[in-house]
């Protein structure tokens, strides 16, 4: 589940409430014992006036300062602001006290206000120091908390991108497919062929893969290079022998893996945009070798001049989506059209992730 806005800001509101009162209550055993009476009263009077200041402070610079100039390297602005901000917040905390808290309490002279403003040495040991420490202690804790909530959600987009490009990749198996596939299945039952059976295990191999096999990371190749053959057999049925021809060169010299439906769908797309497309013959050439090394897949197909292959469908931009999300950038994807031959060509390490 997605963190809305309100939820976040309750979130931030309760980690403050509990942070701060913690960090007070903290300042406050701690003082306890070496005051009593009256003197432990206006010690701790004198925290909280500094406490407020502290949390005024923490909140300025996190949301503002590093999230406005930090986060976006703007760090010179960043530590300008930073240094007069601090110092604004200091004049402002120690006013607040002379001028509001202590007349409450004590009866004594107050300090003028341009000694609050130029007295910088006692501005920076009894007010910056105070601000910067509390501050350092938030920041610390919100970076802790940043950290493991952008952890959290990068893991949340690569799995829901992931089931994304998954689902839209099996649906890149046409469902035109499934239905002429049953309607020639049908035909064959009526004419009591042989090839009833056949046809139907290879059709329920196929939506078994899609289904189970599919929801993996990583299949084997092998794996992937049967459901294609059982695809294309499958496929062979609507046409006649004079409108497609496919080639094969198979050569797996080790058990490489690669992400499921990847060939497949180019496959698919070989018979959907050349045979499907085509009163002639299309010739099919697939090229699939596995080394220790790498995983290789060429395929490519004829057409006619009046068909327009699309570099940038669909599926095959699923494919790239795919690939880069599995490899990032450690893979080969080229596409090319020339002489009526659309081909595509796959290099992916043997083993990855």
């Amino acid at each position: 589940m997605k963190n809305s806005p309100d939820t976040h800001f309750r979130q931030n509101i309760y980690f403050q409430l509990l942070f701060w009162t913690a960090l007070f209550l903290f300042g406050t055993v701690r003082i306890y014992g070496e005051y009593n009476g009256e003197g432990f009263q206006k010690t701790v009077i004198y925290n909280f006036c500094h406490w407020i200041f502290q949390i005024i402070g923490a909140n300025f610079i996190y949301f503002i300062l590093i999230r406005h100039f930090f986060d976006r390297k703007k760090y010179l602005k960043f530590a300008l602001y930073l240094i007069i901000s601090l110092y604004v917040i200091s004049v402002i905390n120690r006013f607040f006290i002379v001028y509001i808290a202590e007349p409450l309490f004590i009866n004594e002279s107050r300090d003028s206000i341009i000694s609050i403003f130029t007295d910088l040495r006692y501005l920076l040991i009894h007010y910056t120091f105070p601000i910067i420490s509390g501050a350092f202690i938030f920041i610390s804790m919100m970076f802790m908390i940043r950290y493991k909530d952008e952890k959290e959600t990068t893991i949340r987009l690569q799995k829901e991108k992931a089931e994304l490009e998954l689902r839209s990749l099996k649906s890149q198996l046409n469902p035109h497919f499934l239905f002429n596939t049953l309607n020639n299945i049908y035909s064959l039952s009526i004419n009591n062929s042989e090839k009833t059976s056949q046809s139907i295990s290879q059709l329920s191999d196929i939506l078994d893969y899609i289904l189970y096999k599919g929801e993996k990371k990583w299949v084997s190749v092998s794996d992937e290079l049967d459901v294609i053959e059982d695809y294309i057999a499958l496929e062979s049925l609507r046409y006649q022998h004079s409108r497609v021809k496919v080639n094969r060169q198979i050569l797996l010299r080790a058990p490489n893996t690669i992400p499921p439906l990847l060939y497949l769908t180019l496959v698919e797309n070989a018979f959907k945009h050349g045979v499907g497309k085509n009163a002639r013959q299309t010739t099919i050439q697939l090229q699939v070798e596995t080394n220790d090394k790498h995983s290789v897949f060429r395929i490519e197909n004829t057409y006619s001049d009046d068909i327009v292959q699309h570099e940038n469908g669909i599926g095959l931009q699923n494919i790239k989506r795919q690939l880069e999300y599995h490899y990032h950038t450690d893979f080969i994807f080229r596409i090319c059209r020339e002489n009526n031959i659309f081909k595509v060509e796959i290099i992916t390490p043997s083993h990855y992730d």
